[in-house]
């Protein structure tokens, strides 16, 4: 008797195992396929909303500019306030993650960590007010050393805004505002680096520091690079930050200190948007859809890389 219950009880749970797998299968596809069309749906409206402005004459645009004219500098400065926000977070958020999963003490290492997290959920406008009455006046005898010691580099040339409402004071909030998320995925892969091969690295002589380069950055590289993309993605978005901030009146110029900066396709439909109607309302749609197509070209790059450089390592790691 006991024999025989034992199969069925045995096919009974194979069965729920089946079912449930099942099940799993059928919800992570149907998620994926609602993201996908979630995607297309903004792509698909945007498009729709912004054919007008396609269509339309020069005489008939908003300030009577082209479209190209219109959006290349929006287009600009998106980029480079979200490259410079990247190019200052990303060395500054790998350091973190690196001292909170190997060089601090375990009683300082979580309560820090939870503190750098925390940075994420400050509000934006928040940052944007710390920035405008606190950062920017601070920042002005830097940029004014900027511009007496490295004036001749395009990005330093002045002459310096006194306000502190420039390019450069926006890069750096930004990269506060990036920083926790770039530091939370790199820490999170830091911490599960193989702790054989760390070992090994001491146990031949190896310091500390040595031992993170040769071990712990080559593990977490991708982690690295998909955290950065995560907090460009961030970047290139932000709006209500960059509006209190920037004083964007300026063409395109790689003058980072200065008072003429270029606005960037966010902050210039939030500022423009609720007193627009008309085929303005679709020239900022239009921009929109750029912003939307920047944002998708760079997650694709990044997935290119990411898929690039785990395929290389693991070549690496059959050869060894």
């Amino acid at each position: 008797m006991e024999a025989a219950t034992g199969p069925s009880v045995w096919g009974l749970r194979g069965g729920e195992r089946r079912l449930g797998d099942r099940l799993f299968s059928g919800a992570a596809i149907a998620s994926g396929i609602a993201i996908l069309t979630v995607l297309a749906g903004v792509a698909i409206f945007l498009l729709i909303q912004a054919v007008p402005a396609l269509s339309a004459s020069t005489d008939e645009l908003a300030e009577g500019k082209g479209l190209v004219e219109y959006i290349a500098p929006l287009a600009f400065g998106t980029v480079l306030a979200a490259t410079l926000a990247v190019i200052i977070a990303v060395p500054l958020a790998v350091a973190v993650a690196l001292f909170i999963s190997h060089i601090a003490p375990r009683a300082l290492a979580q309560p820090l960590g939870y503190i750098v997290d925390l940075l994420a959920a400050i509000p934006s406008i928040v940052y944007g007010l710390w920035g405008i009455f606190v950062l920017g006046p601070a920042a002005v005898g830097v940029m004014k050393w900027l511009e007496d010691n490295l004036g001749f580099l395009p990005f330093f040339q002045g002459p310096a805004s006194v306000t502190g409402r420039t390019m450069f004071v926006v890069g750096i909030v930004l990269a506060v505002m990036i920083l926790p998320i770039i530091s939370a995925v790199a820490r999170e892969v830091f911490s599960q680096a193989p702790r054989r091969q760390q070992e090994g690295a001491l146990a031949l002589g190896a310091t500390r520091w040595e031992m993170i380069k040769m071990t712990v950055l080559p593990f977490g590289r991708s982690a690295v690079i998909s955290g950065s993309m995560l907090g460009l993605g961030r970047a290139l978005g932000e709006t209500m930050a960059v509006v209190i901030i920037l004083s964007g009146s300026g063409g395109i110029t790689f003058n980072l200190i200065g008072s003429g900066n270029p606005p960037t396709i966010a902050s210039n439909i939030a500022s423009k948007f609720p007193e627009s109607s008309g085929i303005e309302v679709n020239e900022l749609i239009l921009s929109g859809l750029v912003l939307f197509a920047i944002t998708l070209l760079v997650n694709m790059g990044a997935r290119s890389i990411i898929s690039r450089s785990e395929r290389h390592a693991a070549e690496g790691k059959k050869r060894a």
